[in-house]
């Protein structure tokens, strides 16, 4: 070229001393709640602080994969944050709002209770109803999906309070709350274990209700809940994930990232899901209306297990030592 003929006017050949390469340094990803080292990851695994490199607390291609982090999700993230050459900690919130974002686009919703408790109609025919209901609000190719409704049902333990504060507006005794795509029930009576825990409760349910009706004389009733019939139930194990480390950037404090492991990483619990899961495949995700994002992890004869994404938004529930 012209330029390389100015540069050497009588032939000389250009040598690796004469171009010598420059390498550009870029930092590493660093992440919330996360460690990032291969060695740091090894120790993890070798001292059997994880189940192994493919654990879904694991910032491993595996791990996120059995985590049910969706491939989108993450490009959008690494698209949004971009590269640099000064040194930075990315917080986990933007991550998540990205496969957040991702999910919500993609996931069928349906019906799972992660803390179960018995409710009992008492005024109801004792027959079986079935409810339509759409898998997607805005996504009509989905379809839809029938919901038995029946006489015992379970709703999730956290939307029920003895003594609830003023603004509560779930179940307690003596109030009203919706079950969703059904009726409103009013909890006439409490019955509790010898500790005092509520372990069933006596409802009353309004027939004129039905869908979003409000009864002549009734005053609108603000809250709703999810819940799922006892006899159609689908027992469900769920592995529920949190951030593996109780720090933002873990072993600052004392030198020692495994000084900052969260013995609450992971919890299971034994739940109940709408029996449209029964012919879910492995990896497919949905979204828990009001409790998470999980993916079908595993299938087996008497349980399906289902590890959770991600919750509905940030939480942040970190258990302090």
């Amino acid at each position: 070229s012209e330029a390389r003929r100015k540069l050497f006017p009588q032939g000389q050949v250009a040598t690796d001393a004469t171009y010598p390469p420059h390498q550009y340094e870029f930092s590493r990803l660093n992440l919330e709640y996360t460690i990032m080292s291969k060695r740091k990851l090894l120790q993890l695994v070798e001292e059997r602080v994880v189940a192994g490199w493919d654990d879904p607390r694991m910032p491993t291609i595996s791990g996120m994969r059995n985590r049910g982090l969706t491939p989108q999700g993450i490009r959008n993230f690494c698209t949004a944050i971009g590269v640099t050459k000064k040194d930075s900690t990315i917080e986990l919130a933007t991550l998540e709002s990205h496969v957040r974002e991702d999910l919500e686009a993609n996931c069928k919703r349906v019906f799972g209770v992660v803390n179960p408790l018995k409710v009992v109609i008492t005024n109801h025919p004792d027959n079986m109803q079935n409810i339509a209901a759409d898998f997607h609000p805005q996504i009509p190719t989905y379809g839809k999906r029938d919901i038995p409704f029946a006489k015992e049902l379970y709703i999730d333990h956290d939307d029920f309070m003895l003594e609830p504060p003023k603004d509560y507006y779930r179940l307690s005794p003596g109030k009203k709350v919706r079950l969703r795509f059904a009726y409103v029930i009013e909890c006439d009576e409490v019955i509790k274990d010898d500790s005092g825990h509520p372990i069933e409760l006596r409802c009353r349910y309004f027939p004129d209700s039905f869908a979003g009706k409000t009864p002549e004389g009734m005053e609108k009733v603000k809250g709703i809940i999810h819940w799922v019939s006892i006899a159609h139930a689908l027992p469900v194990k769920l592995n529920i994930y949190e951030n593996l480390f109780n720090v933002t950037t873990p072993g600052e404090r004392t030198g020692n990232f495994l000084d900052d492991i969260n013995p609450h990483s992971l919890t299971t619990k034994n739940g109940f899901a709408e029996p449209s899961v029964q012919t879910a495949t492995v990896g497919e995700r949905f979204q828990f209306e009001r409790t998470g994002y999980f993916i079908l992890s595993e299938r087996a004869a008497n349980a399906l297990t289902f590890n959770r994404i991600i919750t509905l938004k940030d939480h942040r529930p970190i258990h302090k030592k």
